[in-house]
């Protein structure tokens, strides 16, 4: 069998060009079924319109769903990787959110063609002695197929998993089913929040902590773990921007693109991809927050000021990489491979 992990990023490349991701590849699926989950959640199982196989992809690995010309969003794959017939995705219905949720539950049919792009990994499961997933509601989703690679190879792993309510906790019940022993359910209307604390504090070294859902359990996390001396141990997805406390360390400065033979100046009010597009260089985008990691873009020279969710503080500080679309210089010139 082939092994379910995949190497950690190593900076070199674009993660949309590691194995596994073809993150510019558009797909038109047909919406097989639309099956409701809980109340606010819906699975939603696509299969390619002309019948052949999909894409591989790994644990972690996230799609975009095109639904509108200017309506991207990104949601977790939580089927199984073994699976290239068809994938699922699971949607939390948040109806004050950017609309993405509202028109995948209220407009999106069952039968219609919809255009997919991916898939892209940047919540890769690591190999590691043991492992503790850690998910709040809807962040279930990545942690899904993680958890049936661990165990089928046979790793040590425990989930704890919160939600507001038992009743609004998607797929609890098929995991209690299949895995009682290392399933710990937190539902907060009975049990109160997640011990983050005290789970954090008896980590054992070496153990990959995965942890995904929203934003004040992923900041406590961070915290915690920081303060604990186990960040390292630490791996996050974000489908929000993280919180920008920090102003950018330049206001103005040039961009080279090597490839394109292009200099172009970037003021406060720009972006890297606004100047590139309109400069004529075709780059990839799609979230434009720093979340998706689809504008990751080689470094030749120079500093960057990372502003993005994506790249982890390691790999910040490699400094190969940057997402152009909310990402900056911290040099006056910085010199990158479009």
């Amino acid at each position: 069998m082939a092994s379910p992990f995949e190497a950690g990023h190593s900076g070199q490349q674009p993660r949309w060009a590691d194995p596994g991701n073809q993150a510019h590849d558009d797909l038109v699926m047909e919406v097989k079924a639309k099956t409701p989950i809980t109340d606010t959640i819906t699975q939603v199982t696509l299969v390619r319109s002309d019948g052949r196989d999909l894409p591989a992809w790994t644990p972690g690995a996230h799609i975009d769903l095109v639904l509108g010309p200017d309506l991207v969003r990104q949601y977790s794959l939580c089927g199984k990787p073994s699976d290239l017939r068809s994938w699922q995705v699971s949607v939390l219905y948040q109806p004050d959110g950017r609309g993405g949720s509202a028109l995948v539950h209220q407009e999106v049919r069952e039968g219609e063609s919809i255009t997919v792009r991916g898939p892209r990994n940047n919540f890769r499961l690591v190999e590691a002695p043991r492992y503790l997933f850690i998910a709040g509601g809807i962040g279930i989703t990545p942690i899904l197929p993680m958890i049936e690679s661990v165990d089928r190879a046979g790793a040590e792993w425990s989930l704890v998993y919160g939600g507001r309510s038992r009743g609004n906790m998607a797929f609890a019940d098929d995991l209690l089913q299949a895995h009682r022993d290392g399933v710990t359910l937190v539902p907060e209307d009975t049990h109160g929040r997640i011990d983050l604390a005290g789970i954090l504090a008896g980590v054992a070294s070496g153990t990959a902590v995965y942890v995904c859902g929203p934003e004040g359990l992923l900041c406590a996390v961070e915290a915690m773990a920081a303060d604990l001396g186990i960040a390292g141990q630490i791996h996050l997805e974000r489908f929000t921007p993280r919180s920008q406390l920090d102003d950018t360390v330049l206001d103005n400065f040039e961009v080279e693109f090597v490839r394109s033979g292009i200099t172009v100046s970037v003021g406060p009010e720009d972006s890297i991809l606004g100047v590139a597009r309109a400069a004529g260089i075709p780059a990839p985008f799609s979230c434009s927050e720093g979340t998706c990691g689809t504008c990751e873009t080689n470094i030749v020279s120079g500093r960057a000021d990372h502003r993005d969710s994506v790249l982890s503080p390691a790999e910040q500080e490699e400094n190969s990489t940057l997402m152009i679309c909310i990402s900056r210089a911290a040099c006056p010139k910085i010199q990158l491979d479009l």
